[in-house]
């Protein structure tokens, strides 16, 4: 019943209309498919990697879909409920990026101007060690893009990185104020404008707002921001008749920094907020809008684009720990406040071009999709050595294979089904794969095979760790796991290196040798692995064509369901010619296989026309 009433309240706000539910096919999405998302979810609760989950989904202004998933405590004991607070961490920073623009708008705050107009304190910033003069100084601007020259101290290991440690005013007993004359004393990493490093710069945006507005940082998201959009549940802390509501952090607990459980003096605009899906849906669907809700305009729609466009100079360099997620070999740039995709062909970000996204350090995750007019939400609570873009490519997967097919572009059905030889439906049997991309919607160019180890590293405090271990590749062959630490690379220390500069010794010619020295939380000693790269191609989604009983029937074998296509159920598929076929279940999915200029069968397309998505066959 918590679910229904909430659900309920939510909708009347996202679509102003009296909707009792969430309503998957008024939103476009195929129902049945939008509840394969809870058992996924449920499936990584079963593993113990979390212990709930509330995801959110909203098309067109009409909520498709909330759904509370496992449990608010670690215990197991307590339900979640779509309502749970979640301290959603960097996923403040689009908030502090908007309350920025509104002060824009009103002429209060000039992005061009020097940051040292609204804060004197940081006039004459140097750069580097020597203290290099800088040749132009920090804008505003370049606090919302992060290339105000700025870091964080964890993105990096050198002597510039921990220096930024020594800044003992980023506390929660300090001001903003106070922040800012401690960091005064930090020489920048990078030229203003330059170079792109995710930063405490919307921290500093924040102190400016209260600058340019004369209010408090959190009584100008309260009264601006908050109140206005009916975000009833956000804030820097949760007060006491709430705390019920409070999501329990991962193991370890929550840093005395990040502890929402209190007040707090520092109201920091790069990672201090709580909030609840439903609160954080609003304010997006707000973006979605063009920057109203409701009746409530809290940006104008020319300024939501200019946030939401590629802002970076022509030449920007990426570097620092979030530069491996940011940036031209990831498909994607930056506007104001948001990762924005730029890349047709290619991007780590979901939907189509000019989706624009950010996530959370604990997992919190939202992406919109203005040309499909969806937003797609995630709160969870992990440890970020937990493996969180797991968690992002599958609602993203779960959420653009869902949206519904038009009924035109399916294929017309004879009145009376052809008979199809078994010669023929022998040939169509194979593995056919689709690569990254399971919807139209979410257009991705199949990857190029590569010769490498079969690894897919992250950084994690400035070191290289196992994400995913490829089956059957190389390295999964020589026996590296998940978690394990690489050390070193062929007799190199690579603790430090930025993770373009990892990735490239891994690759390198088939059938050559690399040397990976590791650390694994169940061996005391560092373990030692020689192995010999080979030609690899990313691990896609594929469906299996098989021959049953005279007819063919279809299964999706890979990481992900494929339309009504999943893994362990055979789908049978009814003859429309004797190169198209028909699902006879679920949405019908049409399939009409392809052949190369041998006339040998080559590929598989699944609802041939504006929305189709296209397989090759491997074997």
């Amino acid at each position: 019943m918590a679910l229904c009433l909430s659900a309920t309240a939510f909708a009347q706000g996202i679509a102003q209309d009296a909707a009792a539910s969430p309503d998957p096919r008024g939103a476009g999405f195929s129902a049945e498919r939008l509840a394969r998302i809870a058992p996924w979810y449920q499936s990584q609760i079963d593993a113990g990697a979390l212990p709930g989950a509330v995801v959110a989904i909203a098309r067109d202004g009409k909520l498709a879909y909330l759904q509370a998933i496992g449990t608010q405590d670690r215990a197991g004991k307590i339900p979640l409920k779509p309502d749970a607070l979640f301290w959603i961490a960097s996923m403040t920073k689009p908030v502090t990026s908007v309350a920025a623009m509104m002060l824009v708008e009103e002429g209060k705050l000039d992005l061009n101007a020097p940051v040292a107009k609204y804060l004197p304190e940081l006039k004459d910033m140097k750069i580097g060690l020597d203290r290099t003069p800088a040749k132009r100084p920090m804008e505003v601007i370049d606090l919302l893009r992060h290339t105000s020259g700025l870091t964080y101290p964890e993105e990096g290991t050198d002597a510039l990185h921990r220096i930024y440690n020594s800044v003992t005013t980023f506390k929660r007993d300090r001001t903003l104020a106070d922040f800012v004359i401690g960091l005064a004393a930090m020489p920048l990493l990078h030229q203003p404008g330059e170079v792109w490093e995710y930063s405490w710069g919307v921290d500093v945006l924040a102190r400016v707002i209260e600058v340019a507005s004369g209010q408090p940082f959190d009584e100008f998201l309260q009264t601006r921001i908050f109140k206005p959009l009916g975000m009833i549940d956000s804030g820097f802390y949760v007060p006491e008749e709430k705390l019920s509501r409070l999501v329990d952090p991962p193991p370890g607990g929550r840093p005395q920094i990040w502890d929402v459980t209190k007040p707090t003096k520092l109201f920091s605009g790069g990672g201090g907020l709580v909030s609840t899906a439903p609160d954080y849906l609003r304010f997006c669907q707000m973006l979605l809008n063009g920057g109203e809700l409701g009746g409530v305009r809290i940006l104008s729609a020319n300024t939501v684009r200019q946030m939401t466009t590629d802002a970076l100079p022509p030449g920007t360099r990426f570097a620092g720990v979030q530069g491996a997620f940011v940036g031209p070999l990831v498909g994607t740039s930056w506007g104001l406040g948001f990762a924005v995709r730029t890349n047709p062909d290619f991007s780590l970000l979901p939907g189509s071009v000019g989706s624009f996204n950010w996530s959370g350090y604990w997992g919190t995750y939202f992406w919109i999709d203005p040309v499909e007019k969806l937003i797609g939400l995630q709160m969870i609570q992990i440890a970020p050595e937990s493996n969180t873009g797991q968690y992002r490519n599958a609602l993203r997967q779960l959420t653009y294979t869902a949206l519904s097919v038009p009924e035109t572009a399916a294929a017309s059905e004879p009145a009376t089904p052809p008979a199809v030889s078994a010669d023929i439906l022998v040939r169509y049997a194979g593995t056919y794969d689709f690569g990254q991309s399971l919807s139209a919607r979410d257009r991705q160019a199949p990857l190029p095979a590569f010769s490498g180890t079969g690894l897919q590293i992250a950084m994690v405090e400035g070191i290289p760790t196992v994400r995913t271990v490829f089956a059957g590749g190389p390295a999964a062959t020589a026996g590296v796991q998940p978690g394990d630490v690489v050390s070193e690379i062929d007799d190199r220390p690579v603790k430090g290196l930025p993770i373009g500069e990892v990735l490239d010794k891994m690759r390198g010619p088939a059938d050559t040798e690399v040397r990976l020295r590791i650390a694994r939380k169940t061996k005391d000693k560092p373990v030692e692995f020689t192995i010999i790269r080979k030609p690899l191609r990313p691990p896609g989604a594929r469906i299996e064509v098989r021959v049953v009983d005279g007819t063919l029937a279809v299964e999706a074998i890979g990481p992900w369901s494929v339309l009504d296509f999943e893994k362990g159920k055979p789908v049978p598929v009814r003859a429309l010619s004797s190169t198209a076929f028909r699902a006879e279940s679920g949405d019908h999915t049409h399939l009409a296989f392809i052949k190369d200029e041998a006339g040998h069968v080559s590929g598989v397309v699944l609802n041939p026309g504006p929305w189709e998505i296209r397989a090759a066959r491997i074997n």
